[in-house]
C-alpha cells in the first residue's frame, strides 16, 4: 500500500486531493485545447495536401503523426506539428519532378538528417539564420502559394513555376470571365476568404468555431445547398493513401537534384520548427524549449512520415498559437488533438469529398497572404535597410526561381551585407602638412579590412601626394584578409618604387646639371 499510495502521488501531483483537482483541471484545460486545435486542423491538413498534389489523406496522416509521435517527445511543450502551408511550394515542385512515390524518401531522409543535426546539438545554430531571410523565404513562399491558389479559386489548373503563376493570371481573369463554373467555383473561394477574415470579429461564433473550419463549413454548405458544379476533394481512404517508398525510390537518391530538395526540405523545415518554437515561448510563462530536443522531435517525426510516404511536416505557427490561446498546461493538448485527426480519418473519411476545393484555396490564399510581413517591411526599410533587400531579395528569388535556390541566395546576400556592415576600415594620415616635403608620410590603417572594402581603401591611398613616401602602418587592423594584405603591400612597394626612381633622376638630372656647369666654367 505506501508503494502503490507513492506512485499515485507522484502521478497526481503529489498534492493528495488538491494535486488530484489540480490534475483534473490541467487534464480539462489540454482536452478542450486538443479539440480547438483538431477543429483548426482538419481544414489546413486536406487544404496543404491538395494545393501539394497530394491526395488529401497523406496530410491528415501528416498531423496524426504530428501528434502522436512529435506530440510525446519533448522539446516544445505546446507547439503543435504538421502540414505547414511554407512546405506547400517545395512540396509541389518536388512531386511534379520526381512523383508522388518519391515524396516518402524525400522527407524520411530529411527527418533523419534533422534526427542528426539534433543529436549533434546543432539545433541552437538555426537560431542564427537571419531573420530577414526567413521572412523574405516566407514572404516568397506566400507568393508563390497565393499565385498558385488564384487558379484552384476558379477550378483551373496552375502553371508549374511561380513566374508562370504570376504571368498567367492576365489569361486567368479572362478565362474565369467567360466561364459561368468558373465563376461560381470563385464565387465559393472568395466567400471563404470573406469569412476567414470576418470570422474572428465576431467573438461569440470565434468561441465556438476556429476561422478555418467555420468557412470550409459555410462554403460546403453553401456549395451542396446550391448544387453548386464545383471540383470536390477526391478521397481514396486512408490505408490506399499510404505509399512506403521502394526500393527504386531510393535509388533516385544519387541524382544531385533530388539531394538539393531532401536539403531544402531539411532547412526550410527546421528552421520554421524553431522559429516558430521561439514565437510561441513569448505566448506562455511554461518551459522554454529545448531546441536540440525539438529538432529530433521534428526528426523522428518526419522520418515516420516518410515512412508512410506522406507530407513533410514542421511546427505550425497557426495551430500552436490557437493551442496556447485555448488555455492547453502541457503536451497533452497536442497528443490528443492527433487522437481525434486518427477518428476522423478512420471513420469519417467521406466527410472530405464534399468539401469543395475552392473552398480550400480560399484557406490558402489568406494563409499565404499571412505569410508576408506585410506590416514589417515599411519600418524595417526604415531601421535596417540593408535587412529589407535580403528579404525583398530572398523572396523575389524564390518566385523566379525555386524555393532552395532563393533561399541559397538570401543566405549569401545576407553573409554579404554581414561581411560588409562589420568590415569597417578607417585610415590616419600624419606628417602630411606640418612635415618637411623630404619627410615620408605615415599611413596606419584601422579596423577590418576585407576585400569588400579594398576599392575605398585604394582610393584613399590614391589620393595621397604621389611625391611623398608613404610608410604604412597595418598594426592597428584587429583583421585583415589575405587579398586585403597582399593588395595594400603591392601598393605601397609601387608607390615609394616611383618614388625612389624619382629621387634618382632627379639627382642625376642635377648632376648633369653640375657637370655642365664645371665644364662651362673650365671654358
Amino acid at each position: 500500500m505506501p508503494l502503490q499510495k507513492t506512485l499515485l502521488n507522484r502521478f497526481r501531483g503529489a498534492g493528495g486531493a488538491d494535486g488530484s483537482s489540480a490534475r483534473a483541471g490541467t487534464f480539462r484545460a489540454d482536452f478542450t485545447a486538443s479539440l480547438v486545435v483538431f477543429l483548426v486542423a482538419v481544414p489546413l491538413c486536406v487544404g496543404v495536401a491538395v494545393a501539394s498534389g497530394v491526395p488529401a489523406e497523406l496530410g491528415l496522416i501528416t498531423g496524426i503523426v504530428g501528434g502522436l509521435v512529435t506530440g510525446f517527445l519533448p522539446g516544445s511543450s505546446l507547439q503543435v506539428s504538421g502540414p505547414a502551408a511554407g512546405l506547400t511550394v517545395l512540396v509541389y515542385e518536388a512531386v511534379a519532378e520526381y512523383g508522388v512515390a518519391a515524396l516518402g524518401v524525400l522527407v524520411l531522409m530529411s527527418g533523419l538528417l534533422q534526427l542528426a543535426m539534433g543529436v549533434l546539438r546543432l539545433g541552437r545554430w538555426f537560431r542564427a539564420i537571419s531573420v530577414a531571410v526567413v521572412q523574405g523565404m516566407l514572404a516568397g513562399i506566400g507568393l508563390v502559394l497565393i499565385a498558385g491558389q488564384l487558379y484552384a479559386l476558379a477550378d483551373v489548373k496552375a502553371p508549374s513555376s511561380g513566374l508562370g503563376k504570376l504571368g498567367g493570371l492576365p489569361g486567368l481573369i479572362a478565362d474565369v470571365a467567360g466561364s459561368d463554373t468558373a465563376m461560381k467555383a470563385l464565387a465559393v473561394g472568395v466567400g471563404t476568404i470573406a469569412v476567414l477574415v470576418l470570422w474572428p470579429r465576431w467573438k461569440p461564433g470565434a468561441r465556438v468555431l476556429p476561422a478555418p473550419l467555420a468557412a470550409v463549413a459555410l462554403a460546403t454548405l453553401a456549395t451542396a445547398g446550391m448544387d453548386l458544379p464545383v471540383a470536390r476533394v477526391e478521397v481514396q481512404g486512408l490505408l490506399d493513401a499510404v505509399q512506403p517508398p521502394g526500393g527504386s525510390e531510393f535509388a533516385q537518391l544519387a541524382e544531385i537534384g533530388v539531394i538539393g530538395t531532401v536539403l531544402a526540405f531539411t532547412l526550410i523545415a527546421s528552421a520554421e520548427s524553431l522559429f516558430s518554437a521561439a514565437a510561441v515561448d513569448r505566448l506562455h510563462d511554461g518551459p522554454r524549449t529545448d531546441y536540440d530536443k525539438e529538432l529530433i522531435a521534428q526528426g523522428a517525426g518526419n522520418a515516420v512520415c516518410g515512412a508512410l510516404g506522406a507530407l513533410p511536416m514542421t511546427a505550425v505557427i497557426v495551430r500552436s498559437a490557437a493551442n496556447v490561446q485555448a488555455g492547453a498546461k502541457t503536451k497533452a493538448s497536442r497528443v490528443l488533438h492527433g487522437v481525434w485527426l486518427l477518428v476522423f480519418a478512420v471513420l469519417f473519411p467521406s466527410a472530405l469529398g464534399v468539401i469543395p476545393v475552392a473552398a480550400l484555396a480560399g484557406v490558402l490564399v489568406h494563409a499565404g497572404w499571412k505569410l508576408i510581413p506585410t506590416k514589417d517591411l515599411v519600418p524595417l526599410w526604415r531601421t535596417h535597410r540593408g535587412e529589407a533587400v535580403v528579404l525583398v531579395v530572398t523572396s523575389s528569388a524564390i518566385v523566379v526561381t525555386n524555393m532552395f535556390e532563393g533561399v541559397i541566395i538570401g543566405l549569401l546576400m545576407a553573409v554579404a551585407k554581414s561581411a560588409w556592415e562589420t568590415s569597417h576600415v578607417h585610415v590616419e594620415v600624419t606628417g602630411l602638412k606640418d612635415a618637411p616635403e623630404d619627410r615620408p608620410v605615415r599611413v596606419q590603417v584601422l579596423g577590418n579590412a576585407t576585400f569588400l572594402r579594398l576599392p575605398k581603401l585604394l582610393d584613399e591611398l590614391e589620393a595621397l601626394p604621389h611625391e611623398r613616401e608613404v610608410r604604412l602602418d597595418l598594426s592597428g587592423l584587429r583583421h585583415v584578409d589575405h587579398a586585403c594584405e597582399m593588395a595594400l603591400a603591392t601598393w605601397a612597394e609601387r608607390h615609394n618604387a616611383v618614388i625612389s626612381r624619382d629621387s634618382a633622376a632627379d639627382a642625376a638630372d642635377a648632376a648633369d646639371t653640375a657637370n655642365t656647369a664645371d665644364e662651362r666654367a673650365l671654358a
